[in-house]
């Protein structure tokens, strides 16, 4: 669905992603692991077209991403940006609307197939009852739901998603996860997400892709690359995997350091 040839990222004259050979196919959903500042958020804005590469180059469906004409790009993938602003009082209901303007060729203003596209996806949501609310009003979960939800309703076959666990309860992050690999599992779409929570990656990614963030990387499935050692390398800091239940858990490793203070405090 989409791939990456030698794809090569940097930020002034730091190496973040060196010469990335990586593909996403449909039905798969990639979780994008790393330290703060390894590239994540400029993969992801590289993957959707809003960054040109600094080296290789992207492919969406077969084609290079550049030769996309801009309405027909947003009916194939779908972005979800880290932080937003709200400068205006839209509604939420008007908010999910917006998503489906790649679908007005030939009109104006939003049908009554938009409407129920922007009600179901708020409804998938659980944020049906918010959608007269202005959403300047709404609380920081409330507004990541309503911005999954405009995600869902611009139906697109990849998602592209930095951070969607983002200010979201424990409930929720458990049932957008679930969401997002459902898609993937039945309706055959492509998910790549950037986020830190270990578990809730295992729990929900066929494949990760590791970014160090000095231009070395590694991907593949989420079996092979989700290991102690290879975790711990990437993200700095020890990383013990517990199988417990028939569960396997991510806990960060106390620090000689820390334990010495534990000790000394007590």
């Amino acid at each position: 669905m989409i791939e990456t040839q030698e794809l090569t990222l940097q930020v002034g004259p730091r190496l973040l992603v060196d010469r990335l050979d990586w593909r996403v196919a449909a039905g798969e959903s990639w979780c994008v692991i790393g330290p703060n500042g390894a590239g994540k958020s400029t993969l992801l804005r590289t993957l959707a077209g809003l960054r040109q590469p600094d080296g290789g180059h992207v492919e969406l469906a077969g084609k290079p991403l550049p030769a996309w004409p801009l309405p027909a790009l947003a009916r194939e993938r779908a972005y979800l940006a880290q932080s937003r602003g709200d400068a205006f009082a839209y509604r939420v209901i008007e908010t999910v609307l917006m998503a489906r303007h790649p679908y007005h060729a030939d009109r104006y203003w939003e049908g009554s197939d938009d409407h129920a596209a922007a009600e179901h996806a708020l409804r998938t949501l659980d944020v049906l009852h918010l959608a007269q609310r202005d959403v300047r009003t709404l609380s920081g979960g409330e507004r990541q739901r309503v911005a999954i939800a405009a995600l869902l309703a611009q139906d697109t076959p990849l998602l592209l998603l930095d951070e969607p666990a983002n200010a979201l309860d424990l409930a929720h992050q458990v049932a957008m996860t679930n969401l997002l690999a459902g898609l993937c599992r039945n309706e055959s779409r492509a998910v790549v997400s950037v986020g830190h929570d270990l578990n809730l990656a295992w729990s929900g990614a066929t494949h990760a892709l590791l970014l160090h963030g000095d231009g070395a990387w590694r991907a593949g499935p989420v079996h092979e690359v989700m290991r102690a050692g290879l975790l711990g390398a990437c993200l700095g800091h020890p990383i013990a995997v517990i199988e417990h239940g028939g569960r396997t858990i991510f806990l960060p490793e106390a620090a000689p350091a820390a334990d010495s203070i534990i000790r000394r405090v007590q």
